[in-house]
C-alpha cells in the first residue's frame, strides 16, 4: 500500500473523528455546562500530546530559536481557539449536530476571503465555492422571513474564528515546532474556559464523572489523536487533497447526528448541505489538481 493510500485513510479517519466530535459536543453538555466541558476537553487534549511531544523530541529534538514567538503563538492561537471552540460550544445549546458541522466547515471558503486581506492570490474556483457555500448555508439556515436560527448564527460567527485561526497557524508554524505549538494552545484554551466556567457556571465531580467517556472522545481523541493523525498525514499528501478529504467532517457530523441524536433533516436541508459540501470542495480544487502538471515538452523540440 502506497504512502499516499495510507495518508489519505489517516485523513479520512481523521475527518470521521472531527464529525463525530459534534455529537459527543451535544452529549457533553448532559452532564456540563458549555465552558466547563470546553476546558476540561482542551485539557485532556493538551495532555495527551504529551506522550506525542516526548517520543517525538527524543527520536528528534525540537530546535526552538525563538522562545518569545513560541509563547506569543501559543497565547494567539489558545485566544483565537477558545473564542471559536466558545461559539461553537454555545452554539449547540440552540442547533443540532448536523448544522454545526455543515456550517463550521465554511471556514474552507472563509480562509481563502480573509487571505485577500494579505493579498494573497484567490482564484476563480474560490469565489465559485464561496457562492455555492452560502446559498448552500442559505437552504439549511435560514428560515421563513430571511432569519437564521441563534445557534446556526453562532456557528457561522464561529466559522470566521476557525479561518482566522487557521490563518494564525500558518504564520506562527513557519517559526515554532508544530505540537508545542498545538500543546501550547490547546493549554491556553483549556486554562482560559475554566476560568470562564468558575465564574459563570457550576461543576461538580459527580458531573464530571457521569461526562467521562464523553470527555475522553471529544478531548483525547478529537483534540489528541486526530490532531497527530493529520500531522502524520500531511507529510505524504498534497495540502488541496487534504483540505478536500478533512471537509467531509461535515458529512460524518451529519450521519452521527442521524445515527446516535436522532437528528433529521428536511429535504430543502440535506439540498443545503449537499451544496455546501460542493462549495468546499469546488474551492479547494483547482484546473491543476484536474489535469496535472503540464508535460515539458522543451527538450524534444531542442532535439
Amino acid at each position: 500500500m502506497s504512502k499516499v493510500v495510507i495518508a489519505n485513510t489517516l485523513l479520512l479517519i481523521t475527518a470521521a473523528i472531527w464529525g463525530f466530535g459534534f455529537v459527543a459536543q451535544v452529549m457533553g453538555m448532559n452532564y456540563l455546562d458549555p465552558y466547563a466541558f470546553i476546558g476540561l476537553r482542551f485539557l485532556l487534549g493538551a495532555v495527551s500530546l504529551i506522550p506525542v511531544i516526548y517520543f517525538v523530541h527524543k527520536r528528534m529534538p525540537f530546535e526552538v530559536t525563538n522562545k518569545r514567538e513560541l509563547w506569543l503563538g501559543c497565547a494567539v492561537l489558545g485566544v483565537i481557539l477558545f473564542i471559536a471552540g466558545s461559539l461553537q460550544q454555545v452554539g449547540l445549546l440552540y442547533t443540532t449536530a448536523s448544522n454545526a458541522g455543515f456550517i463550521t466547515g465554511t471556514y474552507m471558503v472563509i480562509v481563502p476571503i480573509l487571505g485577500l486581506i494579505l493579498k494573497y492570490q484567490t482564484g476563480v474556483n474560490t469565489w465559485l465555492g464561496c457562492f455555492l457555500a452560502a446559498f448552500g448555508l442559505y437552504l439549511l439556515s435560514v428560515k421563513e422571513g430571511l432569519t437564521m436560527g441563534y445557534g446556526d448564527g453562532l456557528q457561522l460567527l464561529g466559522a470566521v474564528f476557525w479561518a482566522a485561526h487557521i490563518m494564525a497557524i500558518d504564520h506562527f508554524i513557519k517559526r515554532s515546532p508544530a505540537l508545542l505549538l498545538a500543546f501550547g494552545q490547546f493549554l491556553m484554551c483549556g486554562i482560559l474556559a475554566l476560568c470562564v466556567s468558575s465564574v459563570l457556571e457550576t461543576t461538580t465531580f459527580e458531573a464530571v464523572a457521569n461526562a467521562v467517556n464523553v470527555l475522553i472522545y471529544a478531548g483525547i481523541i478529537t483534540v489528541g489523536v486526530a490532531y497527530t493523525l493529520q500531522v502524520v498525514a500531511q507529510n505524504d499528501t498534497k495540502p488541496t487533497h487534504a483540505a478536500i478529504i478533512l471537509s467531509l467532517e461535515a458529512v460524518f457530523g451529519a450521519v452521527g447526528g442521524a445515527l446516535l441524536l436522532d437528528e433529521a433533516l428536511s429535504q430543502r436541508e440535506m439540498l443545503g448541505c449537499a451544496i455546501m459540501l460542493c462549495g468546499m470542495i469546488v474551492s479547494q480544487v483547482t484546473w491543476s489538481d484536474l489535469v496535472g502538471p503540464k508535460e515539458d515538452n522543451s527538450s524534444q523540440n531542442q532535439a
